[in-house]
């Protein structure tokens, strides 16, 4: 999709970016693939903030999206290409010939019409979904499983996709957009192609408001706060951080610090790290 720009009649529109939907075939949702979807503002059961940052937007309903593809041998035309709120990448709507419906995550240049067909007959073609050890090598690939018949976790968002580069055994190595190459079981399942709406990235948001229409609260610097919110706060005037390094609010170190838990038990399933 192609990205619109505005004459600078206000100071947010001077920046502001938008997509301009061309892919998208209609603006009405298949009403029984609809859920509706609470807002909890970040808080927990006990009404405690966990999650900052959130809160307010605009209502959504939650699409149900088939992220396991397990209809197997039995082909299915795209009959729209819907915007999802729920996510950075477009939706598919499908029609099977048995008379159901299903949601999918929509792949790059897939168009109304076109069939699309998931099991180990399927072709290698983009929008197919089949089982890694069915795919050739070098394919371009997205919606992979980590866990067979669990449904596609990795390489989901908008632009994103992944490489089959090998193949040994019961394992498959592919390559994630971060770089990183996985051990994946071959009995686990991705969908050829690239992941659609790739003009994702270019948009810019150009004011606080349209933040705050998704859903998202302002982010303050934490040497602005109080000592007894954040451990940079604190002190007259503007003072310095007091320590080494930036932490977080609740002492952990920042800027570059891992993360990752060591002797993670996936590890062993990693062969090259992120870059």
């Amino acid at each position: 999709m192609g990205i619109k720009k505005f004459k600078p009649t206000s100071p947010a529109l001077r920046q502001m970016t938008v997509s301009t939907f061309e892919e998208i075939t209609t603006n009405e949702p298949e009403k029984s693939l609809l859920e509706p979807l609470k807002k909890h503002a970040g808080r927990n059961v006990r009404g405690k903030i966990t999650v900052r940052h959130k809160g307010g937007g605009n209502k959504r309903k939650f699409r149900i999206i088939d992220f396991k593809r397990d209809k197997d041998g039995v082909p299915g035309k795209v009959a729209t290409i819907e915007y999802d709120p729920n996510r950075s990448a477009n939706i598919a709507l499908i029609h099977y010939v048995d008379g159901e419906k299903r949601y999918i995550i929509a792949p790059h240049k897939i168009k109304v019409g076109d069939m699309i067909v998931s099991g180990s007959e399927a072709d290698i073609k983009i929008g197919n979904a089949l089982k890694l050890k069915d795919i050739p090598v070098g394919s371009i690939i997205h919606n992979i499983e980590l866990k067979a018949g669990k449904g596609a976790q990795l390489v989901r968002s908008a632009g994103n996709s992944a490489q089959l580069m090998a193949k040994e055994n019961d394992y498959a190595q592919v390559r994630l957009p971060s770089g990183e190459v996985r051990m994946i079981r071959v009995e686990c399942k991705a969908t050829i192609g690239q992941v659609g709406n790739i003009d994702h990235e270019n948009i810019t948001i150009g004011k606080a408001g349209r933040k705050r229409h998704m859903g998202i609260r302002p982010t303050v610097r934490g040497s602005v706060m109080n000592p007894n919110d954040h451990p940079h706060g604190g002190g007259e005037g503007r003072a310095p951080i007091g320590r080494p390094s930036p932490v977080t609010p609740w002492g952990k170190p920042t800027l570059g610090f891992k993360t990752r838990k060591k002797n993670k038990k996936s590890d062993k399933y990693i062969v090259k790290k992120r870059k």
